[in-house]
Formats: structure tokens, sequence, C-alpha cells
């Protein structure tokens, strides 16, 4: 079955453009367990929106460049950026909120996390990306499922 593809906009070039200029840094922190993300979590990106629907090319590897530049984009716009931050620019950017998870922003003895992770879901495979001071910026990689879900630790999918 053929996918259909989406006009071309302004911003999806801007993203794309900005995946080939930014360098990504290693990741050296373990995370915290997965939080579900809210459906109201997923409803406003922190720069404007684009249709919902598949992304790109609807699997992993092709969507990866979209993922990569909708996070750096959520970094250049808060540094701090949460969890739930990068979940809901994800979503505004095309991402299923259903297929999305982060990982918690404090440790279980209430600290600050050292790094955060977020992931989607496509299928059998999932974006997975990291950002904190403890991963030494951002870093995303393409891993199967586990399990069936992308961050494992006692979390479901949040939709």
């Amino acid at each position: 079955m053929r996918r259909l593809l989406r006009p071309v906009t302004i911003r999806r070039i801007a993203i794309l453009l900005a995946v080939k200029t930014i360098g990504l840094a290693g990741c050296t922190s373990q995370p915290a367990a997965p939080t579900p993300v809210s459906a109201a979590a997923a409803q406003a990106p922190p720069t404007g929106s684009v249709e919902p629907g598949p992304v790109m090319g609807g699997s992993a590897a092709a969507d990866q460049p979209l993922f990569d530049a909708t996070n750096e984009a959520t970094i250049q716009h808060n540094p701090a950026a949460s969890g739930a931050d990068f979940a809901a620019a994800l979503a505004g950017a095309g991402f299923a909120a259903s297929t999305l998870q982060y990982t918690a922003d404090t440790t279980s003895a209430g600290l600050t996390a050292a790094s955060t992770q977020f992931s989607a879901q496509l299928g059998a495979a999932c974006l997975i990306g990291q950002y904190g001071a403890g991963a030494t910026g951002y870093r995303s990689i393409v891993a199967a499922t586990l399990n069936g879900l992308c961050l494992v630790g006692g979390a479901a999918i949040g939709g």
C-alpha cells in the first residue's frame, strides 16, 4: 500500500536544513522510568503546529530527520526542556501522541535527572532521543521495540 506524501512546507524545509547543520553529541547517562504522554501535553508544541497524520516516510529511519529537527528546535526554544516539552513538540510535528513516551525529569530521590529520554514508536521500531547535561547534549537512535515498547520501565504509552 502506497502512502501519499504531504505537501512540502517552509517549516519542513527549515527543519530538514537544520538537521543537516546540527551535530549530535554522545550519550552516557541512564534514564529514569518512562512516563506516558497525556493527550493534553501532546496538544501544544513550542512553536507553530503541523497537521496531524503520517510523518515523512512512515518508518523510523525515514522519520529520524524530522524527529531530530523537532527535538533540536525544542532545545533551541527551551534549553531546559522537559520530557513533556519534547513529547508536545513531537505530537505537533505529526507523530501520534499515543506512540510517544518520555522518562521522568527527576530521580526517585527528588533530584533533577541528568538527562531525559523520549521516544516515538513506528511499528516495530522506535525513534529514541536523549537530552541533558548527563547525555552531553542531544542524541538519537533508531531501535527495535522491547516487549512492544520503546522505553521500558513500568509505564504505559499515553494517548
